[in-house]
């Protein structure tokens, strides 16, 4: 057992108010097989998805509170994700409705290992402005580089993550960078920055790094860009290898990662910010919510938590 997982998977006394995250609800249109890429594609099944309402739903199973705001089409897909999420116990007053806008959706290979996928994307990118209330009442504000990645949703998401910051709320950010997502008008450097500039959780994947900062997908490259990085948290995520994570401006650590068999890769991320996150919201230290973080990841993989 990990040395930290015991105390770090325990329920925790109470929690110091809930997360908000703002962004992406959309379709997951999963490979029912493993597949290379997706030019190998025979079946596919539908699945409601999104990295914040995938967060958010883990959240909840992991004994928090979380609330989601997003934008759907008013169509078949935008019910099936409404019900989906009523279903896992979250409310949906916050779940824009769009008339004109599809829903969208994004293509997933289901892998042992990062999947591939191809996004379709319309009714998230409209995300409309925030509730200010909302951000007020939250302990962290959360957001990913997806949600981030189109206007008129990036401005509204940067207002509220400037807001949250004015009223000394917790930002978290999962970047989740893919060069597709952003299309032609890639600004990311400079949502970057902006990010960083709330001193967020944040939390990269090895694979993320490489993609945004065009370096080697090494730990050694990835500490490297990251090395300046003025998150309160920073945690690099390297799949079986663990996480890397530093609080301010304090050495690296590492936690290892127990050996599971995995059933399906999809969603260990959020997986793994949904624990980590909860265990913040309950006052642990930066190890325990880590180590938590790593736990909760390691249900999903082995299909435990869904």
């Amino acid at each position: 057992m990990h040395p930290l997982l015991h105390s770090a998977s325990a329920p925790p006394a109470a929690y110091q108010g809930h997360l908000l995250a703002i962004g992406e609800a959309l379709v997951d249109i999963l490979t029912t097989d493993f597949v290379g890429d997706l030019s190998q594609v025979t079946t596919l099944r539908a699945l409601a998805g999104g990295s914040p309402a995938n967060l958010c739903r883990f959240v909840r199973q992991c004994g928090g509170n979380a609330q989601l705001v997003a934008a759907v089409g008013q169509d078949g897909l935008g019910d099936m994700l409404v019900r989906a999420l009523a279903a896992a116990g979250l409310s949906t007053a916050h779940i824009a409705r769009l008339p004109d806008r599809a829903t969208s959706l994004i293509v997933v290979g289901r892998s042992h290992a990062t999947p591939t996928f191809i996004p379709y994307r319309s009714a998230d990118r409209f995300l409309p402005p925030v509730p200010p209330e909302l951000i007020a009442e939250a302990a962290v504000v959360h957001t990913t580089a997806f949600a981030l990645s189109r206007q008129p949703a990036q401005g509204h998401i940067l207002a509220a993550l400037a807001q949250a910051a004015m009223l000394g709320r917790q930002v978290s950010v999962d970047w989740n960078y893919a060069a597709p997502i952003w299309r032609r008008n890639d600004n990311a450097a400079a949502v970057w920055q902006q990010v960083l500039a709330r001193q967020p959780l944040l939390k990269v994947s090895l694979d993320d790094v490489a993609r945004f900062a065009s370096v080697p997908a090494t730990v050694s490259a990835a500490k490297a860009f990251l090395h300046d990085v003025p998150a309160r948290v920073l945690c690099l995520t390297c799949g079986a290898a663990g996480v890397w994570y530093r609080s301010g401006s304090e050495d690296w650590q590492h936690l290892t990662a127990p050996p599971v068999e995995v059933q399906d890769a999809t969603g260990a991320g959020d997986a793994f910010w949904a624990g980590f996150l909860t265990a913040w919201m309950a006052a642990q230290g930066t190890a325990a919510c880590v180590a938590q973080g790593i736990h909760t990841a390691a249900r999903r993989l082995q299909g435990q938590l869904v």
